[in-house]
């Protein structure tokens, strides 16, 4: 048994007979403190004092929390900073001034555990991980000799990831000082944007979020700095950080590659540009929107190799994979795929249209915007200034003879409406529709005022997705599952023997533990039966009855799948699927 859960025995904390009835039900003797907190017999907050008053007492050391990775650092340390009468710092929430560990041994800092944040006349503030480690003290106040060293805490995790990103900045050190000196030795701003130097960091930029896997980068300017972070696999990570002098000519450069007016700072703008990273070409949209430091950045990676990709490529299973295929060679009707923001939905269309791409059908598509350019197929961009909306492009696509459409996204009822003509005059349609799940699609297009009975005849099938992070393959680990997360899944059979997964976190991924995406979907084909339910009107509820005895695997079920197979984690697939 772990060590703080055998000393909270010994002074009568928390009972024996608790600790073995929670044994005799098979839980990890490793995880029996966990149980314990979250059956609310020892409070996090009471267990959280106890820690730091040993820790104070000199019986625990600080780095014993390392083995409870349920017991957050952050609070362990806010704590121990009350009680001695220091500052925690979440760096994440500060504007850090990254030039405090210019002209100063780095290593230093690497070696101590230590980040310097902020400094005035008379003192500097270093976060430390450890509050008692008088030697990376010394060592550091040694490198301030005129300053009074103010002491705060922040975690190991964070301090790490900063200290990363200096070392990021200190290896591009040479560019950044050959941009000042060709800023310095430039009188006009038109020049400035031409500089050469500016060109190499965008294709550094460009190059190194690419080569990170982003989906989007995000270009900020902050009260101190300009920061350039990426969105991978979902989440954002700070990539760069430069000085704010940077940001100017750096933005300036940017919207001039996507033919956006670099003189228009005080609206939002978009654009696109194409450029080689390495040996291949991207399209990148652009756009702008200005913020009190600076107009904000953001530009999505679009890699032309997906627009290709197969949906069985996407993690698209064979089961799921077969019931799309069978409604996308129905001759008509309407098929929807479902899902929040960012769900991969426009990935799906794409997919979908490469299977029915051929040189005998007419296949019209209406985006907003349009991604990837595709051969045999007529893509028409929506265009809000001139009033060629998505119900206005769809009433002129029904004039040019097509056999299929694909709509980017219904969003509202008229576009609905037109939809759903086309459906029922021997059209297949295509499209996208904001719900959580496949069957409340249904009453979402009651609700924007579709009869029941032209949804029963136009709707062929509906598929619900989300997008779940990859195990990273280089610190993938067995997994030991908490009582609260074998509670969520008690509902379904789990094959015997099963052993799941996680990523400890490691260089390769980040510290994140994952590494790639991938689909996770339910996809409900309207049977007669079903087609009968919903004329009739029939409860959400009754749908997903008639549904279930058909064979209808949920979304949950689905992800659950892909944790048992080791593709992702069951933590991942609790917060996608059932978040």
């Amino acid at each position: 048994m772990d060590r703080i859960t055998t000393d909270l025995l010994a002074n009568g904390s928390i009972m024996k007979g608790q600790v073995d009835r929670l044994l005799a039900k098979g839980i990890n003797k490793n995880l029996i403190l966990h149980n314990i907190t979250l059956s609310g017999f020892i409070t996090m907050d009471r267990l959280i004092h106890y820690i730091v008053q040993q820790i104070r007492s000199g019986v625990y050391k600080l780095s014993i929390i390392d083995n409870y990775d349920y017991i957050p650092e952050n609070a362990v340390l806010q704590k121990l900073a009350q009680e001695l009468d220091l500052m925690f710092v979440d760096l994440d929430s500060i504007d850090m001034d990254y030039n405090l560990t210019d002209n100063i041994p780095f290593a230093q800092f690497q070696k101590h555990h230590a980040i310097p944040i902020s400094q005035d006349d008379m003192s500097v503030t270093v976060a430390f991980n450890d509050p008692f480690d008088i030697i990376a003290q010394e060592a550091i106040q040694r490198l301030f000799p005129r300053k009074i060293l103010k002491i705060a805490l922040a975690t190991r995790k964070q301090i790490e990831a900063y200290l990363h990103k200096i070392s990021l900045k200190n290896s591009i050190k040479d560019l950044v000082r050959k941009i000042h000196e060709e800023l310095n030795s430039i009188s006009t701003s038109e020049e400035q944007q031409e500089a050469s130097s500016i060109l190499l960091l965008i294709d550094m930029i460009l190059k190194t979020c690419i080569n990170r896997r982003a989906s989007d980068i995000h270009v900020e300017p902050t009260e101190k700095n300009c920061v350039v972070r990426g969105r991978i696999d979902g989440k954002l990570a700070e990539i760069f950080v430069f000085e704010k002098d940077i940001y100017p000519p750096l933005a300036s450069r940017l919207k001039l590659l996507a033919n956006l007016d670099i003189a228009e700072k005080r609206k939002a703008q978009d654009g696109r540009f194409s450029t080689m990273v390495g040996s291949r070409e991207f399209d990148f949209r652009i756009s702008t929107l200005p913020t009190i430091y600076g107009e904000s950045i953001v530009m999505r990676v679009l890699d032309k190799r997906k627009a290709l990709v197969r949906l069985e490529d996407a993690g698209m299973d064979s089961i799921s994979y077969g019931k799309l295929l069978k409604g996308l060679k129905t001759p008509h009707g309407i098929i929807l795929v479902t899902g929040p923001t960012g769900s991969g939905k426009t990935t799906t269309l794409y997919g979908a249209i490469n299977e029915l791409r051929n040189v005998e059908d007419k296949i019209i598509t209406v985006e907003d915007p349009v991604e990837y350019r595709m051969n045999l197929i007529q893509q028409v961009q929506v265009n809000a200034k001139i009033g060629l909306s998505f119900a206005d492009a769809l009433r002129s696509i029904l004039r040019q003879d097509p056999d299929k459409i694909i709509i980017g996204e219904i969003r509202d009822k008229e576009t609905l409406k037109i939809a759903i003509k086309a459906a029922l005059t021997s059209h297949l349609v295509i499209s996208t529709l904001h719900t959580n799940d496949s069957i409340s699609a249904i009453p979402r297009m009651v609700d924007m005022g579709i009869e029941h009975y032209l949804i029963s005849a136009a709707l062929v099938t509906i598929q619900a997705q989300r997008l779940v992070r990859k195990i990273c393959v280089h610190c993938k680990t067995k997994d030991t599952l908490s009582a609260s997360a074998l509670k969520e899944i008690e509902s379904v059979t789990i094959p015997t023997g099963t052993i799941f997964y996680k990523g400890k976190g490691c260089k390769e991924c980040s510290e994140t533990g994952y590494m790639g995406r991938e689909m996770i979907c339910e996809v409900l084909n309207i049977s007669e039966e079903l087609s009968s339910l919903i004329a009739k009107g029939a409860s959400k509820e009754a749908m997903l009855d008639q549904a279930k005895r058909e064979g209808f695997i949920s979304i949950f079920q689905n992800g659950l799948q892909k944790a048992i197979d080791g593709i992702t984690s069951i933590e991942e697939v609790l917060k996608v699927a059932k978040g």
